[in-house]
């Protein structure tokens, strides 16, 4: 289907602001900038308690979380929600809205990570603060009223990435077992070889020349492409992985990795949803307070989040 016109009124707004092609801008303007359309977003629900906390780093590092709680019940499901951004861009407040909406909607405990972003701290940085936070969350779900035997890790575009390269870490290393692998429009293979990368690569949010910037901060080394702990698609076993909500939008470069990334699991014995959402673009998923069809995938994820989690 062609564009739908939330989007098309979306993207007449990016343009009519003039801001430069991200290839263009420095990598202060471009966090800058997404931090500036978060806000354009608006807040999401108010929770019962939101608090920061540092953590210790695998690498001498502090690792900063961002807890949501739901209500003052106790032994809740939790979610480790990790940001987008490319791995370069995006921090705990331009993923604020998208954390608080799960976190209401699905009653779940919602423990977002804000990793180390390169280029200033590149592949593999990010991963190991992410499965430090994994870790961090099993061994104090007490503390933080949740449930470590009810554990889900999600997040978008470059989280998704993420998330699901954690999930195979936490596989190969026996834990800590998680519930579900919750992917928005995940990066999973950054030989960018993809058709969809071509044919969705100009004009939209996310562009092809766009990609190759974010790739090459975090990712520099062409022989790293197909480390499976860069690019999960390239894992020679995809079996015992946790069930798993593929979400990917018709005009997104990264529309096709996604969705054989899903197929895949599927092949390998995994338990897999799948949803295309035609006529929207990469980042649709954090605009649920302008776009329709954002807040439809936050429903499906929450209802996801409820069967894994129950």
């Amino acid at each position: 289907m062609p564009l739908h016109p939330q989007i098309e009124a979306f993207l007449a707004m990016q343009a009519a602001a003039g801001t430069p092609p991200l290839q263009e801008q420095t990598i202060e303007m471009a966090r800058a900038g997404y931090v500036a359309l978060a806000e354009a977003v608006g807040p999401g629900p108010d929770l019962f308690a939101v608090r920061d906390e540092n953590i210790p780093g695998p690498d001498g590092n502090s690792i900063p979380l961002r807890i949501y709680r739901p209500s003052d019940e106790n032994n809740l499901a939790v979610l480790l929600y990790i940001h987008g951004g490319g791995w370069v861009i995006g921090d705990l407040d331009t993923h604020d809205e998208v954390c608080r909406a799960l976190a209401h909607d699905a009653g779940v405990i919602v423990v977002a990570v804000h990793y180390r972003l390169a280029p200033e701290h590149p592949f593999p940085a990010a991963v190991h603060d992410c499965y430090a936070a994994l870790e961090w969350i099993s061994a104090n779900a007490q503390t933080i009223g949740a449930d470590a035997q009810r554990i889900a890790v999600g997040g978008d575009s470059a989280g998704g990435n993420l998330a699901a390269v954690i999930s195979q870490i936490a596989r190969d290393r026996e834990g800590p077992e998680i519930q579900l692998q919750l992917l928005i429009y995940p990066a999973t293979d950054m030989t960018q070889a993809h058709a969809s990368i071509e044919t969705n690569g100009e004009g939209m949010v996310l562009t092809q020349l766009g990609m190759q910037w974010f790739r090459g901060h975090y990712l520099p080394d062409s022989l790293e492409w197909t480390n499976p702990m860069a690019s999960p698609l390239h894992a020679q076993d995809l079996s015992k992985l946790p069930r798993a909500l593929v979400i990917t939008a018709e005009y997104d470069p990264l529309r096709d990795e996604g969705e054989d990334y899903a197929g895949r699991l599927k092949s390998a014995g995994t338990e897999v949803e799948v949803k295309r959402y035609d006529g929207m673009v990469h980042m649709f998923y954090q605009l649920s307070a302008l776009v329709d069809a954002g807040q439809e995938a936050i429903d499906q994820s929450v209802g996801a989040l409820k069967r894994a989690l129950r």
